[in-house]
């Protein structure tokens, strides 16, 4: 991780062998600076934890959630604006030659690299005959770091495409390549070796402390907790999984790569249950001890608080809800985030790129918990009123104050707000209709403009001295929250019956963002319940793509067509504006009309899509590779 190592030029580059053949007055025969054998690097305690550091690479940018393209647009929280690159994805089309999007966190090659790395730390670090480093301590600490991110990388390989080869140990060089063939192992091997991994990690480091952007003690039980949990679900059940997909004929036969063969699912989620509890017990989260909901107010400076992560300056913001970050991505000024860059307003200069869709808009509660509708009439005249508070930490929309936007030339806008819809101006004396400066017919950069109607606003830094535009941020990616360990926790206790607990610390997530009590007891009930706050809890954070598909519900969500808004300005009658916009609803009555959308995608759920294909160029090299079940090679 490039924020942890004290010097990013000084890299180790590993298993080289050096030939010489001058004489030994050769004064070109010089060891390379920036360079080191093998076994050299296994001497000097400082060479090895770079080594370890260099592991870290397996969290780099691309494999963070402030990618370009988020993972948010192959699910039914975001569209991708520009290119087609979610489009074979998100119709069904893919296959192992045609992978569509291929977003580096499930890029097959890059996870064996950095499984390959962990795999040589682990082996030179437990063997005291491969290492020279007699501080036990400091090697304890390197390899809890190595098992920590080849469990990881397992995991993040299995939760793409269920069972894949385990590999433990390093391969030396040979020419002859059926010495790399190997079968994919089975789901359940798959999650033991993850588990293994992370119980070893767990021991290793105790409560030793590490550099903040490091590896954790709460961090190596987070990952456990997400892992058993996923292992619990219906997708992995090979009943729950054979009776929902049943158009598929080679399913059957692939099944152990996918699931358990045998067990109980109630057993498994008991394991789920203890392994989230052993991090809500290790740690506490950020505000998750109230009784009653905070002010709406409160809830919404809560809530983004928790997404800037201590990361943000910006007014009313408190740098304490950095405590629900376990596990993160930091950021320093030479490598700082452009996420406000990538996603924010083409009106203030740049590039809208995964815009939230009407789905999950719709999906944010009224502020008093009941269901927002567009057949309520007073909630369809304002539909941006009175709703959850996170709704307003998460989604920019029209008439949203925002930042300060620039003063001079065509995009002048002293209001500050977001303009999305097409407004009533007196221009030159005649009633004009106008579009605006965040829509595609914008005189800013149209083509960055919003197909939704929306914009993103969580994870982008509210500072207003942070023109995203032009700066930088350095609000962190949260791979692992306490709250997610939260959810786990409750998930647990619904399978198991347990509905009081999980109502108990549900609550507790709602009080924290000023969001009303549950009264649900219900099994049934209280599942849709959560499902429904864990997706607005954690919107963004890259967990629908893999809920949606473990709970067995993609074709009622992914595949739904995509929705947006339109939104129009009126003038009241006797009113009347000229010279600049604003949102003022004195002079302009609004109206508000959900529309689908299918000129990007024309969105469709396949029942493959429940694992991604294995690329045709990776089978190819591992002949002993199985495809996915209704994958093509």
């Amino acid at each position: 991780m490039k924020t942890i190592i004290k010097n990013k030029f000084f890299s180790i580059l590993i298993l080289v062998i050096f030939l010489s053949t001058s004489c030994k007055k050769d004064f070109l025969n010089v060891t390379p600076r920036d360079r080191f054998q093998d076994e050299k690097v296994w001497q000097d305690s400082v060479l090895a934890e770079k080594f370890v550091s260099d592991i870290y690479n397996a969290f780099e940018t691309s494999n963070s959630g402030f990618t370009e393209q988020m993972q948010a647009s192959a699910t039914d929280e975001a569209i991708w604006n520009h290119s087609d690159a979610f489009r074979l994805l998100n119709m069904g089309t893919i296959t192992g030659a045609t992978l569509g999007w291929d977003g580096t966190s499930r890029w097959w090659e890059r996870m064996y690299v950095y499984i390959r790395f962990s795999n040589i730390a682990i082996e030179r670090l437990s063997d005291a005959s491969k290492n020279g480093i007699s501080n036990q301590y400091s090697k304890d600490k390197l390899l809890a770091q190595a098992y920590f991110i080849r469990a990881y990388c397992y995991h993040q390989l299995l939760r793409y495409y269920g069972g894949v080869p385990i590999i433990t140990s390093s391969y030396d060089y040979s020419e002859d390549p059926s010495i790399y063939e190997i079968k994919r192992n089975s789901y359940e091997e798959c999650v033991n070796l993850i588990v293994k991994d992370c119980d070893e990690a767990s021991r290793l480091l105790g409560r030793k402390k590490l550099d903040k952007g490091r590896v954790t003690a709460l961090a190596i039980l987070a990952l456990k907790s997400r892992m058993l949990l996923y292992a619990a679900s219906d997708l992995h059940d090979n009943a729950k999984l054979t009776a929902k997909v049943t158009d598929l004929s080679d399913l059957k036969d692939k099944l152990p790569l996918l699931c358990y063969m045998s067990g109980s699912q109630q057993e498994r989620y008991k394991l789920a249950q203890a392994a989230a509890k052993a991090v809500l017990d290790a740690g506490t989260g950020y505000k998750l001890n109230l009784s009653d909901p905070v002010s709406a107010a409160e809830g919404r400076a809560n809530y983004k608080s928790i997404a800037m992560g201590g990361g943000s300056k910006a007014p009313g913001i408190d740098p304490a809800a950095a405590t629900d970050l376990l596990f993160a991505r930091y950021f320093i000024i030479e490598s700082s985030s452009s996420q406000g860059l990538h996603n924010g307003p083409n009106g203030y200069r740049n590039w809208g790129g995964n815009q939230p869709i009407g789905w999950l808009v719709d999906d944010y509660e009224m502020a008093d918990g009941s269901k927002f509708s567009w057949n309520n009439p007073a909630q369809k005249s304002a539909p941006y009123k009175n709703r959850d508070p996170r709704f307003y930490a998460s989604i920019l929309y029209d008439g949203a104050d925002w930042k300060p936007r620039d003063k001079s030339g065509y995009g002048f806008d002293p209001a500050n707000q977001i303009q999305t819809g097409s407004y009533d101006l007196i221009i030159d004396g005649k009633l004009t209709k106008v579009s605006g400066l965040d829509t595609k017919q914008s005189s800013i950069e149209p083509h960055n403009g919003t197909w939704t109607g929306y914009y993103i606003h969580k994870f982008i830094d509210p500072d207003p001295d942070i023109v995203d535009a032009q700066g930088r941020q350095f609000v962190p990616w949260p791979y692992f929250r306490y709250t997610e360990a939260v959810f786990n926790y409750i998930e647990a206790c619904i399978e198991l019956g347990e509905t009081a607990p999980a109502k108990d610390w549900l609550n507790k997530i709602r009080f924290r963002v000023g969001m009303p009590a549950i009264t649900a007891t219900d099994q049934n009930t209280l599942r849709e319940i959560y499902r429904h706050e864990r997706r607005i809890e954690m919107a963004y954070e890259q967990q629908r793509f893999f809920d949606a598909r473990r709970w067995l519900i993609a074709a009622e969500t992914l595949g739904r067509k995509v929705t947006i808004i339109q939104v129009n300005g009126t003038f009241k009658p006797g009113k009347s504006l000229s010279g600049t916009y604003r949102y003022d609803e004195t002079i302009y009555d609004y109206t508000y009309t959900p529309q689908e959308f299918n000129t990007r995608e024309d969105r469709a759920w396949k029942n493959q899509l429940y694992f991604l294909p294995l690329s045709r160029d990776e089978i190819r090299k591992n002949p002993l590779l199985v495809q996915n079940p209704g994958y093509i090679e």
